[in-house]
């Protein structure tokens, strides 16, 4: 049985959520970004004390396909920028097509609705936490940080950093305020 899991986007989210089902005592085959996977099928009872475990910390069951297929659409997103470094080969569009199978008109329409934003739009926010986050470790210069995420140019780079955050990216650098956001709430 596979449980989709709502707000679980990075290796923590898998560790915590991991511990808490070690604490009800059950044993999933496996737990990943947006999922656990359980060996058997579980009774209502036990759905019903794994819902009630997670919501305090912010995950929650997803229940419907709809919102099942947008919660996928962000971790394949997520993924791919802070996992895979945003080592797209194809174009957006087709990636996400490709590993959800189902056609991109469909799920673009419904992350709009549902979420009040574009998916292209969440994809650019991804981009910049994860240059923010580059920027704070400060190991990489605007040239590599842009190279590595796929961007045309610094001069795009810096064009959607401003755009999303309100500062430069050299602004950002000497500021040295944490102005980052948890991926989960981008």
């Amino acid at each position: 049985m596979k449980l989709h899991i709502k707000n679980m986007v990075c290796d923590r989210c898998i560790m915590v959520v991991q511990s808490e089902l070690d604490k009800l005592d059950l044993k999933p085959l496996s737990v990943q970004l947006g999922a656990v996977e359980f060996p058997e099928t579980l009774d209502e009872a036990t759905l019903k004390t794994i819902a009630t475990t997670l919501q305090p910390i912010g995950f929650e069951l997803i229940d419907n396909k709809k919102s099942l297929l947008i919660e996928k659409t962000k971790a394949l997103i997520i993924k791919l920028i802070h996992q895979e470094n945003n080592q797209l080969k194809s174009n957006l569009s087709d990636y996400i097509s490709e590993k959800l199978q189902v056609d991109y008109n469909t799920i673009r329409h419904l992350f709009s609705e549902v979420e009040s934003t574009t998916i292209e739009k969440f994809y650019i926010s991804q981009k910049i936490e994860k240059v923010k986050e580059l920027l704070v470790y400060d190991e990489l210069n605007l040239n590599e940080i842009a190279y590595q995420l796929n961007f045309s140019s610094v001069a795009h780079l810096s064009a959607q950093f401003k755009k999303v955050t309100g500062f430069t990216p050299s602004h950002f650098k000497k500021i040295k305020e944490n102005k980052r956001t948890s991926i989960d709430k981008v």
